[in-house]
């Protein structure tokens, strides 16, 4: 089974094929398909990992929908002083499925 490291919004993700992963919000239409940089291919016992190698790598997906994660709750308080202060968060997000890698 292969599978792919790739880089995803300043993180990484490993994908296989038929894999549903959740990334960072990108810049593309729903139903287009996107290819996402791999930083390293392992198929069955060979590892590639060389940058030249990883050049020929394709790993494209297919964006299903964009939404939005679940909100984050930053809360500061300072004792004695009556200060607090309270903020929420939604990262937006994008679903993908991995439909190749070659």
């Amino acid at each position: 089974m292969a599978y792919a490291i790739v880089r995803a919004g300043g993180r990484q993700e490993k994908v296989s094929e038929g894999d549903l992963v959740v990334l960072d919000r990108q810049a593309a239409e729903v139903g287009s398909s996107i290819e996402l940089p791999a930083l390293m291919l392992v198929d069955g016992d060979k590892i590639t990992s060389d940058k030249s190698d990883l050049e020929n790598v394709k790993v494209a997906a297919e964006v299903l929908e964009h939404m939005r994660g679940k909100k984050i709750v930053i809360q500061k308080y300072k004792n004695k002083t009556g200060y607090k202060k309270r903020q929420g968060h939604r990262q937006d997000q994008t679903r993908v499925k991995i439909t190749e890698i070659k």
